[in-house]
């Protein structure tokens, strides 16, 4: 929570051969919204997860909203 309410990130587990640019472009489609940054964290279980920080047009709780998240 604290992730989409002060740094307007999100975060989503993904697969282990996507990119930084390949995600970019897909949630950027599928979502209809404009990103600042992604970084990846690789697990220690195996999962890998990107943190999306979204630009300042987009509200992360908002998605959440959207996603069903909240």
């Amino acid at each position: 929570m604290r992730l989409m309410q002060q740094d307007n990130k999100l975060s989503f587990i993904v697969k282990k051969g996507t990119n930084k640019v390949e995600l970019k472009k897909e949630i950027e489609s599928v979502f209809s919204v404009k990103i600042e940054s992604i970084n990846i964290i690789n697990r220690m279980d195996g999962d890998k997860v990107a943190i999306v920080k979204l630009n300042r047009e987009n509200n992360a709780m908002d998605l959440a909203t959207q996603l069903g998240l909240i």
